[in-house]
């Protein structure tokens, strides 16, 4: 009965995504992994970008590096690129897509919940996926971290979604499952009133939510050097562990920090993970460098926060 219900409430009330409908295990796999960690409204347009200019794992893997990351520049968590452009060089190089979960784990950043909905979705493997989404529907349908209750275990929640799983349609029964967990059974105060499944489950509304640690603060300053129509960017190094390769405004030296107007051009927030960041962006003067045309600086792989402060300064002229 819950398949059903669940199924029947898919199909009439899904909400209308690029991605949703596609077959090509390729599309698929971009669609994951941009949605790891990035909110499907920010993913949309971005997906119909990437798509358009990557069609195929074909056209991405014969791509530069560079070219990537300016494609995905703004997305955030860049080693997603750099894996989906590793995927693709290894899906060619096989001269197939993998089609079973198993085989699909095999592709350099594809874990069991991408390899799971790529091999459910496109080639109808009966392997249930499990995300944030899903664990929060089972933890209300079974009632299992009630007041009184001891965390499920990782194991228990895949055990759980292969147990619900329609095996006759598992790609839109693992998609229903996300979809009911994204939009229905939500953080905080589910809408129970609108659920398919309200008769089913154990649980009514809220379940006590775990303290949030509080958000770190921190406070940055770039400058911004520009000259004959073009902006001064340094290339962060290949081995930092935050966003290596990427270009991004020089960052304000003590002894820049001197030579500064005691206003900055503009100040803006950021945040990145569990950091809320207060930028500021200082006038520079620094000569030396990789100049870039403002022009066509966006083709260049770019932090998130440069080309925000760029895209600011565009709307400012």
């Amino acid at each position: 009965m819950f398949r059903q219900l669940l199924l029947a409430w898919y199909e009439k009330s899904q909400r209308k995504l690029p991605w949703r409908g596609a077959t090509d295990p390729y599309h698929i796999l971009v669609s994951e992994i941009m949605l790891q960690q990035t909110r499907v409204a920010v993913v949309e347009e971005r997906y119909r970008q990437f798509i358009a200019q990557f069609p195929s794992a074909e056209k991405l893997a014969r791509a530069k590096e560079s070219t990537v990351l300016a494609a995905w520049s703004g997305l955030g968590y860049y080693r997603r690129a750099r894996a989906l452009h590793g995927a693709a060089k290894e899906v060619v190089r096989r001269g197939f897509f993998p089609r079973t979960a198993p085989e699909l784990m095999e592709l350099p950043g594809v874990g069991r919940y991408t390899a799971a909905a790529v091999a459910s979705i496109a080639f109808g493997e009966p392997v249930a996926v499990v995300d944030g989404n899903v664990k929060r529907v089972i933890d209300r349908l079974i009632s299992h971290k009630a007041a009184d209750a001891g965390p499920v275990e990782e194991k228990q929640y895949w055990e759980i979604a292969g147990q619900l799983l329609d095996r006759q349609s598992p790609g839109d029964f693992n998609q229903a499952m996300m979809e009911l967990g994204a939009v229905v059974c939500v953080p905080g105060n589910p809408l129970c009133a609108v659920c398919p499944v309200l008769e089913l489950c154990a649980s009514r509304g809220a379940l006590p939510q775990p303290e949030k640690a509080a958000r770190k603060k921190a406070i940055v300053q770039y400058s911004l050097c520009l000259k004959n129509g073009s902006v001064l960017l340094q290339q962060r190094p290949q081995n930092s562990s935050l966003m290596p390769g990427m270009w991004e405004l020089p960052a304000c030296s003590e002894n820049n920090q001197k030579r500064q107007t005691s206003q900055p051009l503009m100040k803006l927030m950021h945040s990145i993970t569990t950091t809320d960041y207060s930028v500021l962006v200082f006038a520079g003067n620094l000569r030396k460098g990789h100049w870039v045309p403002l022009k066509n600086v966006e083709r260049s792989a770019l932090t998130g926060l440069t080309r925000k402060i760029l895209r600011k300064l565009k709307e400012g002229a």
